[in-house]
């Protein structure tokens, strides 16, 4: 795969992005000399953000006896942030394109600092849900400045494929990593500290990426298309919270269906509006390529597969099990530990080797067979019989897509669209991860009070029924990972990488 930008694309050069000289001016081959340092700082700052996606799940308990509020305000925790993220991430990109995506990243880690240690500091309920919720919006500026700045800079093939296995392998085994550290900083610390260890964390990324990162932005000064913002914002809030009220008011809840179709309606608006003006706030020309279509799609099924085996597996340890934080935290290592290997040392390998969905559609499968396996899983079933096999073929599928994935959904994109594509493909996981929590929620829930209703009374009843609700839902997050691989098959269409350009060959054609 090459990411230049052809010289006969005459559409495609009329913006280029402009970097900082000095140590970072390019060596012989035109490459920034700091790029791999860079990379170390780019996905220190996305492992932050990964972090907060799970660290606060088994800090929860914990946060709600201290601050006493109530089980129907404890959702807000969770739903506060992903509201903020996953509605202002278009926003985001769209800003770091042309204010700067190392001035974007180094504004949104120093926020997300400040809000996590208000956070961590808050003395009731009302300081930490809009603490979640600042750090939500400073995630929505950093996360896709983060992932346009390894687009940009990173353009040899080789090169390209390493880094972003790596920052895959990040993107996912981070969660896996949120839920030991918050284990691990629940029981031995206090929940307050899943929200400060974010700040050491901030202050790393910000001291070396002053230092390492190169500026890139796209030339020519920011139009806002403020109608594109409130019908986007609007839009994914709507979709997000009617998603998120799903699991506890039911599919048919008036509130979730208004906030369903209203959002919707304002989606749809949002494309109508993009297609017309002068300087939309996502161009429709990211969207219709069918290779970054497909990424965003892989990334998007991947991801509710991913939150639905998360959420499934920290209950069946910790109610079913009686596994503590820490135990649960440890177990989901081989996950972490298999994602790693897929990501980074397999699938950075073959990406500059093969056609993309070669990868993605397998991995993709892969983990749906692991989640299948899920429907067996029994209370007595043994962990290394039960859910050591399904994090193995889940963490495996999930590298092999996460990797190919998030360098194709920058795929010959124009340099001045490059964080609105990497915010895209983070709207993409964030949007379709609450659709599995929720949806998963309330398959589980139904089966499980299905099977108490059924089935006559007994000691291990109450498990049996929780336990076949897991099952239930596993399967049908199986399903949509299956159908999402199929689709992906159909749709991209990108060939092998030209082994040229893989080998070193200097292409015709103006870097990024």
């Amino acid at each position: 795969m090459s990411d230049t930008l052809r010289g006969s694309a005459g559409a495609e050069t009329h913006a280029a992005a402009t970097h900082s000289g000095g140590p970072h001016a390019p060596d012989a081959a035109g490459k920034d000399p700091r790029r791999w340092k860079a990379l170390i700082f780019i996905a220190v700052a996305q492992l932050m953000v990964v972090l907060d996606g799970t660290i606060m799940n088994i800090a929860l308990p914990s946060a709600q006896r201290s601050l006493n509020f109530s089980d129907g305000s404890r959702q807000w925790l969770i739903t506060g942030y992903t509201l903020a993220f996953g509605s202002l991430l278009l926003l985001g990109g769209r800003i770091a394109d042309y204010t700067g995506r190392k001035r974007a990243l180094l504004i949104g880690l120093t926020g997300f600092a400040l809000a996590s240690a208000i956070g961590g500091a808050a003395p009731d309920f009302t300081v930490l849900l809009l603490a979640r919720c600042l750090q939500g919006a400073f995630g929505a500026l950093l996360a896709p400045a983060a992932l346009s700045l390894l687009a940009t800079t990173f353009t040899e093939p080789l090169e390209r494929a390493k880094a972003f296995g790596l920052f895959g392998g990040v993107a996912v085994g981070g969660n896996a990593i949120g839920l030991l550290l918050g284990g691990l900083l629940t029981e031995y610390l206090n929940w307050r500290f899943c929200l400060y260890v974010n700040i050491p964390i901030a202050i790393i990324a910000l001291v070396g990426g002053l230092r390492e990162i190169r500026e890139s932005r796209a030339e020519g000064r920011m139009k806002l298309d403020l109608p594109g913002v409130v019908l986007v914002v609007g839009g994914l809030v709507a979709v997000v919270y009617g998603l998120g009220q799903a699991s506890t008011d039911g599919w048919g809840s008036g509130t979730v269906l208004a906030c369903l179709i209203g959002g919707a309606i304002l989606l749809v608006g949002f494309l109508v509006v993009e297609s017309r003006v002068a300087a939309p706030l996502l161009p429709l020309r990211v969207l219709l390529s069918r290779t970054r279509g497909g990424s965003y799609l892989a990334v998007g099924t991947a991801a509710v597969g991913m939150f639905a085996l998360f959420l499934f597996l920290t209950y069946y340890m910790q109610d079913v099990k009686k596994y503590s934080a820490v135990m649960t935290g440890v177990a989901f290592l081989p996950m972490t530990g298999a994602i790693m290997v897929s990501a980074v040392l397999l699938g950075s390998r073959l990406v500059p080797k093969v056609a993309p969905r070669i990868l993605m559609v397998p991995g993709m499968l892969i983990a749906a067979g692991g989640l299948a396996l899920m429907t067996a899983v029994k209370p007595d079933t043994g962990y290394a019989v039960g859910v050591l096999p399904v994090e193995v073929l889940v963490g495996l599928g999930l590298g092999l897509v996460m990797a190919p994935a998030m360098n194709y959904a920058t795929h010959d994109v124009r340099p001045e669209d490059a964080g609105v594509a990497s915010a895209t493909v983070n709207t993409s996981q964030q949007v379709l991860a609450s659709v599995g929590i929720a949806l998963s929620n309330t398959v589980a829930a139904s089966a499980t009070t299905s099977y108490l209703k059924s089935h006559k009374p007994s000691p291990t009843l109450a498990n049996d029924a929780v336990v076949h609700g897991f099952a239930t839902a596993s399967g049908v997050a199986a399903a949509i990972v299956l159908g999402g691989a199929v689709v992906v098959a159909l749709l991209m269409n990108a060939g092998k990488p030209d082994p040229a350009q893989s080998a070193g060959e200097a292409p015709t054609a103006m870097h990024i």
